[in-house]
């Protein structure tokens, strides 16, 4: 049963929560997604903060999920695009959902970020900094054209000489530091929507990337909706795959303000639901059916994974394990799922092995289900040849099993 009553109130089950999650984020059996593209639209979006999420993220969603899928689908197809999201944090999306994340997002941070570079520009003492920045935009984005579209940072810096312009940075503070104005300028370009991350410099694992036009490197024109509109259907899509939540983790998950949150789910059209063991949330109109079993499911999701940081409140599928799983900033690490929730944590070792560990006992079934997938990850990691996944963001359970 996915529903309950208490009071008169329409309650659902924690057990139904697992239950969509395991299906709607393409992670249960019968549920997963068909390609790279399906495995990003099932959780709206990729975090991409640290390279390897991403492709292990899709691993764990898709059946065709190798590298070269992902490769394909991110820089040949073109259906996924690499951009600053929510909460100005990297992300994969679909490219359809390209404008409407620039819309309800980053056009606010665009432009605070453009006025503190401003700022900074004025105080090193640049006459008219707004127009000499709006200058220097300009005369980037002219050298991106004359190199057919694509450039590194490197390139347009010396095309343009001024990106090479250097600020000092927390002057008499024991971190100053000086450095050039070049990744802000194409940040702010990014956020703005003229250009967008292509391909990688280096390995599939590199976090360094080529800048491209975006008018040039997109698929096909797509038009920004409103900032209104944008974030209605952002709130739509998200709470399609994570749904039912209460708005404090709409509002965590976007960085929008609470009056945006509030004028979002209302345009959205937004329904309360009572949450088994007390509380509300909010889930779309029509989506009131329950989600049929899917049976027993394990999964090994990737640090910083879009599922196991899609919430801000994570009791529910989380437990007690916070402290072994995320580090003190709140990145997440690799963590072991079971039909839903949370059961252990895993890491890559230097000897190329998976190494797990469970928090529980969970049963023969699933213990066997979490050996078995233990061993196809490990096959798939050697497949792709001399790599080891180390995080970003450390985290206890991963350090100690990483020996």
């Amino acid at each position: 049963m996915g529903w309950g009553s208490i009071s008169g109130v329409r309650e659902m089950t924690t057990e139904e929560r697992r239950r969509r999650l395991g299906v709607r984020h393409a992670l249960a059996p019968g549920a997963t997604a068909a390609d790279p593209l399906g495995a990003a639209t099932s959780v709206v979006a990729l975090h991409a903060t640290d390279a390897p999420t991403v492709f292990l993220a899709v691993r764990a969603r898709a059946d065709q999920g190798s590298p070269a899928a992902v490769q394909d689908a991110l820089y040949e197809r073109r259906s996924l695009v690499r951009m600053l999201g929510m909460r100005r944090t990297m992300f994969v999306v679909p490219s359809p959902m390209l404008p409407i994340v620039e819309a309800s997002t980053m056009q606010r941070i665009a432009a605070t970020q453009r006025r503190l570079l401003v700022r900074h520009l004025h105080e090193a003492g640049v006459p008219d900094a707004d127009r000499w920045l709006a200058d220097v935009e300009a005369g980037t984005l002219a050298a991106l054209d004359a190199r057919g579209g694509t450039a590194t940072a490197n390139e347009l810096s010396t095309d343009e000489p001024r990106l090479r312009t250097t600020l000092l940075m927390a002057e008499g503070k024991p971190y100053e530091a000086r450095t050039t104005i070049t990744n802000r300028v194409l940040t702010v370009l990014g956020a703005d929507g003229r250009i967008v991350r292509g391909r990688p410099t280096g390995s599939w694992l590199s976090q360094r990337y080529r800048w491209a036009l975006a008018e040039q490197w997109l698929p096909v024109p797509l038009d920004r909706p409103s900032e209104t509109e944008a974030r209605a259907e952002l709130t739509r899509e998200w709470l399609a795959a994570y749904g039912p939540a209460p708005a404090s983790d709409l509002q965590w998950w976007t960085g929008w303000t609470g009056a945006q949150v509030k004028r979002a789910l209302a345009d959205a059209k937004a329904m309360t639901v009572g949450l088994e063991g007390g509380g509300s949330a909010l889930i779309l109109p029509d989506d009131v059916d329950p989600t049929p079993d899917p049976g027993p499911w394990v999964a090994f999701l990737p640090a910083l994974d879009p599922t196991t940081m899609g919430w801000a409140q994570r009791d529910w599928y989380l437990g007690p394990y916070s402290p072994l799983l995320f580090d003190r900033a709140g990145n997440a690490g690799p963590t072991i799922w079971a039909s839903g929730r949370i059961v252990g944590g895993w890491a890559h070792r230097p000897d190329g092995q998976v190494a797990i560990r469970l928090f529980e006992e969970v049963g023969a079934e699933v213990t066997a289900l979490v050996d078995a997938e233990a061993e196809r990850l490990s096959r798939w990691l050697d497949d792709i040849g001399e790599v080891r996944i180390v995080p970003r963001f450390r985290t206890p359970t991963e350090r100690e099993l990483s020996g």
